[in-house]
């Protein structure tokens, strides 16, 4: 199968519409050639970009380290020598996933759409008395959900971004205490692809308009960008980056709740044209450890390289990135430290 067709294929089953067409001709990206270039691509795994490594004393923290991407990324960097803290919906399922992992590991609890939960975690996370080396910001809900609200917002926005703002900013003084700090924001290509056409419709956050489940996941991913942007220039370079990644079409169970056609398309049918999870997991471990990249903030990365998009996107709109912020911060208020 060529590849203008498998990409015609994939966003298809994805259940993405028009706007996702110019994904026919390589997704609309191309190495961004102001970063150091790897010699990894798309049939990557996490295992061969850590080769040789000794990750030994260093600290992770990847949220839903229970299934999918996530656990194969705690896996590896496990594997590697780090200390990984898991996290999980509830303890049980966090206590599993560490417990199936050879190395240190140490579950936690995380529910996303809680932000009551996010600052625990946080709090939990303290009291380890860690710096934080690797902050991998992987849990997620696809775009398979019927409209719902979570703490007054819509929900795909709140667990995939909101959350993850409360638990980042409240672990953040754990990364920049750490010799190198890497936060990995696990974004999607569906940033650009799927978002509403403004980037951020900040008046339909609360389900005021319409509800598309496609555009509710792009405009999600989006802010997951936006955020890793807005860290990037707050944060100082030499000490703490931040990087947001697409880890690909993967076989996960991310699509677990869709129905009809697109759920056979995309549970079944779509399986042949999916990453395995060990070839997912491998840009968020590369972006998170490779020495390579030292330094490089405010990227995106896709099959572990540093990518320019070469169609209309807001990724790297640092205006947008400031209004989310402040929105944001509206939004979350005391669940929020002071900054």
């Amino acid at each position: 199968m060529d590849m203008r067709r498998r990409h015609f294929i994939q966003f298809a089953i994805s259940g993405v519409a028009v706007t996702a067409l110019p994904a026919c001709s390589g997704e609309g990206t191309s190495f961004d050639t102001r970063y150091p270039i790897s010699p990894y691509d798309a049939s990557s795994t996490a295992e061969e970009v850590t080769e040789g490594m000794d990750l030994s004393g260093k600290t992770a923290l990847v949220t839903g380290c229970n299934s999918g991407v996530g656990y194969e990324t705690m896996r590896v960097l496990a594997m590697r020598g780090a200390h990984v803290i898991g996290t999980g919906r509830t303890m049980e399922k966090a206590r599993i996933a560490c417990a199936s992992v050879g190395g240190e590991t140490t579950p936690v609890v995380l529910e996303l759409s809680d932000f009551d939960s996010c600052v625990a975690c946080a709090e939990a996370v303290k009291e380890l008395g860690r710096p934080i080396d690797m902050l991998i910001l992987n849990a997620g809900v696809g775009s398979f959900s019927a409209f719902e609200l979570a703490n007054g917002v819509e929900k795909i926005f709140t667990v995939n971004y909101l959350g993850h703002v409360v638990l980042t900013m409240h672990l953040l003084p754990l990364v920049q205490a750490a010799e190198k700090g890497r936060i990995v924001h696990v974004g999607s290509r569906m940033g650009y692809m799927a978002a509403p056409e403004e980037g951020i419709d900040f008046d339909n956050l609360r389900g005021e308009g319409k509800y598309s489940p496609s555009e509710a996941y792009g405009r999600s991913k989006l802010a997951n960008a936006l955020f890793s942007l807005k860290l990037s220039k707050m944060l100082n370079s030499e000490k703490t980056t931040s990087n947001v990644i697409h880890p690909g079409f993967v076989n996960t169970n991310i699509g677990r709740s869709a129905e009809g056609v697109f759920g056979y398309l995309y549970n079944n049918v779509a399986n042949a044209l999916k990453k395995t999870l060990e070839e997912g997991a491998a840009t968020q471990v590369y972006v998170a450890t490779n020495p390579l990249i030292e330094g490089v903030t405010g990227a995106y990365f896709k099959d572990c390289n540093p990518m320019v998009i070469n169609l209309p996107n807001h990724m790297f709109d640092e205006a947008l990135a400031e209004r989310l912020w402040q929105e944001t911060r509206f939004m979350l208020g005391d669940y929020l430290p002071a900054v």
